[in-house]
């Protein structure tokens, strides 16, 4: 098996208000590698009110967090369960998690490729 075939990104897009569960959850399982960008989006409740940081927001587009995870095969089940344990309420809205294969990863300052450029 290649290391192309061993590494994946994990995109997650989450709640605003549940990143740091979700980051602590990942620390726990030695995940501590991700890029966090506040993105705007909708699912199915298409613009439903939803509470942040304590004021209701309506519209059609809601803000979210994506997190963009790099992983070795190892780490994948472990990185989706620390993001779901951090995330989910159980409302609508609570996000989705994406898994695609990430053909090649390059350390810049070592210029390292595949497997180790991740851990």
């Amino acid at each position: 098996m290649g290391e192309e075939e061993e590494m994946k990104l994990v995109i997650a897009i989450i709640q605003p208000h549940k990143l740091e569960e979700v980051k602590e959850e990942l620390y726990k399982t030695e995940i501590n590698l991700l890029t966090v960008s506040e993105v705007l989006g909708h699912g199915r409740q298409k613009g439903i009110t939803e509470i942040y940081r304590g004021a209701k927001e309506t519209g059609n587009l809601l803000k979210k967090v994506r997190l963009e995870i790099a992983v070795n095969d190892n780490f994948l089940e472990p990185a989706i369960k620390a993001v779901i344990k951090g995330a989910k309420t159980g409302e609508t809205g609570d996000g989705k998690i994406f898994v695609l294969d990430l053909k090649e990863c390059v350390r810049i300052r070592t210029e390292e490729k595949g497997v180790s450029a991740i851990g």
